[in-house]
């Protein structure tokens, strides 16, 4: 049976775990080679190699990087790293970083400061529009290419300590429109996929992450919560797309949760 991406090269930015990690595997099982970006220190080393090793047992190649994907030293060492690998370019890119600032605009208690606020826009909206400009000038990003960002319902919902994430992610869904109308031109596909609630590393660290999961999953019609398995095979069946004519959109894979939450 033949696999939708093989030869090509996917490259996921936070690779290591939670929607990166689901993603990584879901496209090595359909063919694409993978070049994987993460930040992690070295006691999750046994894990990372464990990943490689699964990775490749689909037949295709792993090489992965740990490195600061949303600082521009960062993005130029992987871009170094991988433009002998992936010859003729990376087909498929996730945008899949989710390192942001966890705290209420106003008091009682700790508020957030404009570090935080920046450092959330930056790493969680910003930097895709580097690394897309980065891969742009190294000739890395072929026609036909697409891209995917990792969005949430908490663009149009709150939830007390999530307002810079949230911020963020609205900041994202902007990027991917523009950047879908300027690579249009040339055959590339930008959109981004809202998840839903799903208990990733990064959800948990919320604070109300426990009231906001039961919630959603009490409302959800499929009964259960959003798995990084569920979005991961809904990018992976998109990355194989021919056509780039579903462009600048919020693709919701959430099983229906925001229809009835």
């Amino acid at each position: 049976m033949s696999r939708q991406l093989a030869g090509s090269w996917s490259l996921v930015l936070g690779a290591s775990s939670g929607m990166g990690r689901a993603c990584a595997l879901a496209l090595a099982g359909e063919g694409s080679n993978i070049l994987g970006v993460h930040l992690d220190t070295a006691e999750r080393s046994g894990e990372i190699a464990e990943l490689v090793s699964q990775i490749q047992g689909y037949g295709v190649e792993a090489h992965f990087f740990n490195d600061n994907a949303a600082s521009e030293r960062g993005r130029a060492r992987v871009l170094d790293g991988i433009g002998p690998l992936a010859g003729d370019g990376v087909h498929v890119l996730v945008h899949s970083l989710a390192f942001g600032a966890l705290a209420p605009y106003l008091p009682p208690g700790e508020t957030l400061t404009q570090r935080q606020m920046d450092m959330t826009l930056s790493v969680m909206a910003h930097s895709l529009v580097y690394w897309v400009q980065d891969l742009v000038a190294a000739k890395l990003l072929p026609t036909g290419a697409r891209l995917f960002a990792l969005t949430s319902a908490g663009t149009t919902r709150v939830a007390r300590s999530y307002g810079a994430v949230a911020a963020a992610k609205c900041a994202l869904e902007s990027h991917v429109r523009q950047l879908a109308v300027e690579l249009a031109p040339a055959g590339v596909s930008v959109n981004a996929i809202r998840a839903g609630v799903t208990l990733t590393p990064s959800f948990l660290r919320i604070p109300e992450s426990a009231e906001l999961s039961e919630y959603a999953r009490s409302r959800n019609p499929h009964g259960r919560l959003t798995t990084p398995g569920d979005v991961a095979a809904a990018i992976a069946l998109l990355a194989g797309a021919t056509s780039s004519w579903m462009t600048g959109n919020v693709i919701g894979v959430d099983g229906g949760e925001l229809l009835t939450g």
